[in-house]
């Protein structure tokens, strides 16, 4: 099963999470107001990139996963049991580990 279409699709959105989470570091980086009531909105904001900084470092972790589980030629097989993931739960997560079996 050829699976370059996957691989292209995983290095695309491996490099806007990157982008993304540099973006998100290089705010975190910069200095905050002064002023109290904005630090308290600076501070809800932070909380809010925080959990998104989270969740895309976990879908990148993924995706290097998925990456090289394609180099060891395991890409397709549910790291659970073994048996192949069908293709269209490929298509619909590509980094996905699990059959839809496994995975419920």
């Amino acid at each position: 099963m050829p699976f370059q279409e996957f691989k292209s699709r995983l290095l695309a959105r491996k490099l806007e999470l990157e982008r993304q989470v540099a973006a998100i570091e290089r705010d975190f980086a910069q200095g905050r107001s002064a002023d109290f009531a904005e630090q308290a909105t600076e501070r809800e904001n932070d909380e809010v990139l925080s959990a998104i900084e989270q969740k895309d470092r976990q879908e990148l972790a993924q995706i290097n996963r998925a990456l090289g589980r394609m180099e060891h030629g395991t890409y397709d097989k549910c790291a659970q049991c073994g048996e192949a993931i069908k293709l269209a739960r490929l298509t619909a997560i590509p980094f996905t580990e699990l059959c839809i079996r496994c995975a419920k």
